[in-house]
């Protein structure tokens, strides 16, 4: 009766984590980008818009640690962060 429970013979086949999965810093690599960006956002009341170029810092540190896969910073939303450039716009 053991192999009443066996539904075939398919073996379990493992896949990579979905995109957005990556290592934990176990060795605190970037913990300080980590705790500047998650002091911004206590700061300012959880609102993340306010603390984009602390976010964009943090996944830099993790991606040149390769703690997560390698990205265009356009690509994770930070285009208008990028050589300077800043997401508020001049009032005429």
């Amino acid at each position: 009766m053991s192999t009443a429970m066996n539904f075939g013979s398919k073996s379990f086949q493992p896949r990579p984590p979905d995109k957005g999965s990556f290592p934990l810093d176990h060795f605190g690599e970037c913990k300080s980008f980590k705790e500047k960006f998650m002091k911004c956002l206590r700061d300012n009341n959880f609102e993340n818009a306010l603390c984009r170029n602390e976010s964009k810092e943090y996944l830099e540190c993790r991606m040149e640690r390769q703690l997560m896969a390698q990205e265009p910073l356009e690509k994770l939303g930070f285009g208008d962060l990028i050589d300077g450039k800043s997401e508020t716009k001049t009032q005429v």
